[in-house]
């Protein structure tokens, strides 16, 4: 969420970035501004008459230590009325309140300066790029042939046990998504992460924090009874973890990763884009957070990209990072690097991490802030990557290893899995 006084240092600032990011309700800029004006003016009237109640309850005590009843009295007449013009003032301080939070959940997080304009993924903007696309046999077939051929994902049974876009893995699939996640968890674990295992479902107050809420409802498994939710990654129960706290100064940034299946909707998906392992319903993760000191986090950022780098190239895949346009990046998000790997079956780029710097966005809405070195309390900022997710990793694994004789696998990836063929 953004912070209020950001608004109104510069409102023009302000819709020129949403303008990058292609919001079209900017006029907010203006509601927001002119309804905290309106309870700033409520909060002043409630404030001098509350004033006047206090000073006059004080005059009650001294008029009754000094036995002078019947003014005590009409004093206490006075408080009594002031207390009753109070209740509609208090009223409408709330309504107006409310109506601020609304408006302002409503504005997506500001671009950074570094965020290119763009409405499209056409024009994100290509950072670097690594590996080299291999040159696969004739005979070579995408990964939902590859998985059939071998027996190792099944989508016909996981329909039948749940629905469509829901995987079996089974025999060297299972262990091979288990190896993966091992060694995305090991990786991070070396570079100075924590690890945790956190809770698969979350609250309102989670989903809120991390700016799920109110975005993207249609796009996570609700149960309404509890008023839970399936998370869509780790990121959202991992950063909660700090939700409300003052944390010391000194131990930021704190480094967090967990792993984690995630679910997600995905309404509307179809078509030859989403076969197989491009998309499906639930799938596993490792996750990458920190928070961290706001003079910091744009450093971290870079860390954390290099970071994920280097794990995609120890798996020996063609990759490319992508800095995000204004118009293709996340509502909460202030800047975002996609890393995209090369499907050589399929021909194309397919997203596997996204890497992006919240700024004080969700530590905003989830109230995590540190003490500085003169005592002032301050918001943090907080940043996530993927690392990785598997679905596309594994296609991408399967598709460019392929030879006559079967799957030949990375040698880091065989020593997590035990075997260093698929056949």
């Amino acid at each position: 969420m953004l912070q209020l006084q950001v608004l109104r240092q510069d409102p023009q600032k302000a819709k020129d970035k949403l303008g990058i990011k292609n919001f079209a309700e900017s006029q907010l800029v203006d509601k927001i501004i002119a309804l905290d004006d309106e309870r700033k003016k409520l909060q002043q009237e409630f404030d001098i008459n509350q004033a006047k109640v206090n000073s006059t309850s004080k005059d009650i005590g001294a008029l009754m230590a000094k036995g002078q009843k019947e003014q005590a009295e009409t004093k206490k007449q006075e408080v009594a009325t002031l207390k009753i013009s109070l209740q509609p003032i208090s009223e409408k301080l709330a309504e107006v309140e409310k109506q601020l939070h609304d408006e302002l959940v409503k504005l997506p997080n500001l671009p950074a300066d570094a965020v290119p304009p763009g409405k499209t993924p056409a024009e994100n903007i290509v950072v670097r790029e690594g590996g080299s696309k291999p040159q696969l046999y004739a005979g070579a077939v995408p990964h939902w042939d590859l998985i059939k051929k071998h027996d190792i994902v099944d989508f016909e049974t996981g329909a039948k046990i749940t629905g469509s876009g829901f995987a079996l893995f089974k025999g060297q699939g299972a262990r091979l998504q288990r190896g993966l996640i091992q060694y995305f968890l090991d990786f991070n674990t070396a570079a100075g992460y924590t690890e945790y295992h956190p809770p698969f479902m979350v609250n309102e107050a989670s989903a809120f924090g991390t700016g799920q809420l109110p975005d993207k409802e249609g796009q996570m498994y609700h149960m309404p009874e509890d008023k839970y939710y399936m998370i869509p990654t780790s990121e959202v129960p991992i950063t909660n973890i700090y939700r409300d706290e003052i944390v010391k100064s000194t131990d930021l940034p704190i480094k967090m990763t967990g792993y984690s299946p995630c679910f997600r909707r995905e309404a509307g998906s179809f078509g030859k884009d989403v076969r197989g392992l491009n998309r499906v319903h639930q799938f596993e993760k490792v996750e990458v957070v920190q928070i961290v000191h706001p003079d910091k986090s744009f450093e971290v950022l870079d860390e954390m990209v290099l970071h994920i780098e280097k794990l995609l190239q120890s798996l020996e895949l063609p990759y490319r990072i992508l800095r995000l346009c204004g118009g293709d990046m996340g509502f909460a998000s202030a800047i975002t690097y996609d890393f995209e790997v090369y499907s050589a079956a399929q021909e194309k780029w397919l997203e596997v991490s996204s890497v992006s710097n919240f700024e004080t966005y969700q530590s905003n809405r989830m109230k995590i802030r540190f003490k500085d070195d003169s005592g002032k309390t301050q918001l943090v900022h907080t940043l996530n990557g993927s690392s990785l997710a598997l679905p596309r990793i594994i296609a991408c694994l399967l598709e460019n290893n392929q030879t006559e004789e079967g799957i030949t696998l990375p040698a880091i990836v065989s020593k997590y899995t035990g075997f260093d063929k698929i056949s």
